[in-house]
């Protein structure tokens, strides 16, 4: 089992030096030394392509890793969880299971002593 904290709201921006500016990483760039912790396992993960602005990235903390994946594993695992939320063509910024988590959440949250329409009972509306 491997648990993370996944952090969206940060303060870091991400920058890549050009010859005489700076431009926005491409989706998929780690950082995972420099600004990162010593004392545990940590990093920065550009997963979206942004299209105006600075890149913010996400950041990554694992608490538990008893499956022993190296830091490199755990960083394309988050990587390519952030391909799989089917109502996006492209990539997120967080991996699928925390934005169905954080949908499922609202929606709770929202109707929760609610029932849905006799229409929508049959399908995955929630989504």
């Amino acid at each position: 089992m491997v648990v993370f904290v996944v952090q969206k709201k940060i303060s870091t921006n991400l920058y890549l030096a050009a010859a005489d500016h700076f431009v926005t990483p491409c989706p998929g760039t780690v950082v995972d030394h420099t600004i990162t912790s010593c004392e545990w396992v940590d990093f920065y993960l550009l997963a979206h392509h942004v299209r105006q602005g600075c890149g913010i990235p996400t950041h990554y903390v694992c608490i538990l890793n008893t499956a022993n994946l190296s830091p490199d594993h755990m960083q394309r695992l988050t990587f390519k969880l952030c391909h799989m939320y089917w109502n996006w063509p492209g990539t997120i910024r967080v991996p699928a299971p925390c934005k169905y988590a954080h949908k499922l959440a609202f929606l709770s949250g929202q109707i929760l002593h609610h029932e849905p329409a006799i229409q929508l009972c049959e399908n995955l509306f929630f989504l």
